[in-house]
């Protein structure tokens, strides 16, 4: 049977091509435009940021940290010097977990929780592309690891960085003072741009003073890396400027011997240059070591230190306040003769204690009996109480106040360290305003032997020393001794000199210090066991500070008294008497008296002293 032919039609199937055509032509032409306007927006209006991006990943630029200053001592001994040791470093942006990529790493190298809390703290504060230090002062064996499994760990670094050391330890580290991770509180203060890639700052003592001498100028470094982020050549660069090199007054040697001789007591030795100014030493003692805290200290020791009942953290030279005691006795005695109210020829009978006009109240002498009739050089060297109450009496708070503040007594000395305290000069007006009570006669008496409200730290003391044994001349004290810039320049500081104390008799200085010389060499001077064999002759003052009070009816008995209850034991001293080159303070928290414990921790420094000044004249 035959098919019937299907006739097609040309013009149905010609017309329907051309409509599924211009369909895909249409589609095509919207899919271009699409495209077009995709890249033209990337072109136009992402250009620059895809372009940085695209820099990014083949051009880096990298922070140059300047090398920390060094610190020296006067005679170029070294207190901070920096050593190189390996950091791992890790980049936030470059890490996709974070959290396994530390769990892998504890793997190879010792993370403990404080290592851990550190880090967590600094990547809160820091930059995506910045590095964050996870460990300092990786061991050989360490970076070997991490070396051999770099592959595994992209944004994960090790940099070999210059670290802050003190070499003497625990000795001049309140003055020397150490560096710390930058925090919070530190980012306040400094210029952030210039502590680019820095991760230290000073903390304390000169390290914070004069942070800005020694952090020097960051650098900056273009850079061409490879896809797996390897440096491939240097396109630019700006060198960082090295921090400036200081130098200071102290004399490592006689620092050294100061501790010793004070070991076994918390206190405070300063030791100054009358004529200058300088700081030859500055104990503060417990001590503690500055290397703990450079890298972060754990919160084992640092919580051992600040528990510690001897507060090793505590700066006394210039934050410890204590009754100067009868340290106090030669400047009240000067301003008696300066307000004319006494004469040093004048004697008071001294029977073992003193009574103010209708009162019972007995104000007792040290020495039971009395020292009998006593003129101005009798009770400086045997310290007479009596004496000092009757003066005080006379002179009034008003006069004493005036005078003590010429020496500096109630008001900081403007050292170069930061956290000096002022010490407390009592007045009516200080007593009315912070107490809101009158001031009472009994309180001018016991002013008198540097006991009530009265409190000087151990520099004031120094200083005080200093102007007496200059005859007024006052040099501020000072820790700088010259700056040395990368370059070569050489600084040496100027510190200008303050207005004199001026008296309307220069006698009476001399009337003082003849007091003061009888202390060291008169035959019931006070401390003359510590001034026998000088070929100088040295002035002094021993004095006891009581740390609390006794009623009337009792006895002080050093033995049965708990050692912290004990009296402090103080002493100042200056040498030669007719031109110092030396003053000494001592304190030595519950040592009991000064002249059995204080002053002969002097005379060691004075031995010291001599014996470094031979040895200068020997080798000249």
């Amino acid at each position: 049977m035959l098919r019937r032919a299907v006739i097609k039609n040309h013009t149905l199937e010609a017309l329907l091509f051309k409509r599924r055509a211009l369909v895909a032509a249409l589609f095509s032409v919207l899919i271009l435009l699409v495209l077009l306007s995709r890249l033209v927006y990337l072109q136009f209006f992402e250009f620059s940021h895809f372009t940085t991006l695209s820099k990014n990943n083949r051009i880096r630029l990298t922070p140059l940290v300047p090398n920390r200053g060094l610190i020296y001592d006067r005679n170029g001994v070294v207190l901070a010097e920096n050593q190189p040791s390996y950091q791992l470093e890790l980049i936030p942006e470059q890490i996709k977990d974070m959290q396994k990529t530390l769990h892998e790493l504890a793997e190879l190298v010792t993370l403990d929780e404080d290592a851990l809390h550190q880090f967590n703290k600094l990547l809160q504060r820091s930059r995506k592309f910045e590095g964050v230090p996870l460990r300092t002062k990786l061991s050989d064996e360490e970076v070997a690891k991490l070396a051999v499994n770099r592959h595994r760990f992209p944004g994960v670094e090790i940099n070999a960085r210059l670290g802050r050391f003190y070499p003497l330890g625990e000795s001049m580290a309140h003055v020397v003072g150490y560096v710390g991770r930058i925090d919070e509180n530190s980012l306040k203060r400094i210029d952030e741009s210039n502590y680019k890639g820095s991760t230290h700052i000073g903390k304390i003592g000169i390290e914070r003073y004069y942070e800005d001498q020694l952090h020097g100028m960051v650098g900056y470094k273009n850079f061409e890396v490879n896809v797996q982020g390897r440096e491939l050549r240097v396109l630019d660069k700006i060198p960082p400027i090295p921090g400036n090199n200081l130098w200071l007054t102290l004399d490592a040697r006689l620092q050294k011997v100061a501790e010793a001789a004070l070991k076994g007591y918390s206190g405070s030795v300063v030791v100054m240059q009358p004529d200058t100014g300088e700081l030859l030493a500055m104990v503060s003692m417990p001590g503690f070591d500055p290397n703990l805290f450079v890298h972060g200290i754990s919160h084992k020791d640092y919580k051992r230190l600040r528990d510690s009942p001897d507060r090793p953290l505590f700066n006394r030279s210039i934050m410890g306040q204590y009754p100067p005691g009868s340290t106090i006795k030669p400047f009240i005695a000067l301003g008696g003769m300066e307000s004319r109210t006494i004469g040093h020829r004048e004697t008071i009978n001294c029977i073992g204690h003193y009574m103010l006009p209708n009162d019972d109240r007995k104000y007792r002498d040290w020495k039971k009996t009395g020292h009998g009739k006593v003129d101005l050089n009798k009770s400086i060297a045997q310290s007479c109480d009596v004496y000092y109450y009757e003066l005080a009496y006379r002179m009034g708070i008003n006069r004493i106040y005036a005078f003590l503040h010429q020496f500096g007594f109630g008001v900081k000395t403007g050292v170069d360290l930061l956290g000096e305290r002022s010490g407390l000069l009592p007045s009516r007006e200080w007593k009315n305003r912070v107490k809101n009570k009158i001031w009472f006669p009994g309180e001018t008496l016991i002013t008198g032997i540097g006991q009530g409200y009265m409190l000087t730290t151990p520099l004031q003391l120094a200083t005080a020393t200093s102007i007496l044994g200059m005859r007024g001349q006052i040099m501020p004290p000072h820790l700088l001794s010259k700056i040395d810039e990368p370059g070569g320049k050489e600084i040496t500081m100027q510190w200008p000199v303050k207005e004199p104390v001026k008296l309307k008799r220069n006698n009476n200085w001399q009337h003082v210090i003849n007091g003061m010389v009888s202390v060291m060499h008169g035959l019931r001077g006070t401390a003359r066991s510590s001034g026998y064999g000088l070929k100088f002759k040295m002035a002094g003052k021993t004095g006891t500070a009581q740390v609390f009070g006794i009623a009337q009816d009792e006895e002080y008995d050093e033995e049965t008294t708990a050692k912290k209850l004990r009296d402090h034991a103080l002493f100042i001293s200056f040498a030669p008497e007719n031109n110092p080159k030396i003053a000494v303070a001592v304190i030595a928290e519950n040592g009991g008296h000064g002249s059995g414990v204080a002053a002969p921790i002097a005379r060691k420094i004075i031995d010291e002293w001599v014996r470094i000044n031979n040895e200068k004249a020997a080798g000249n």
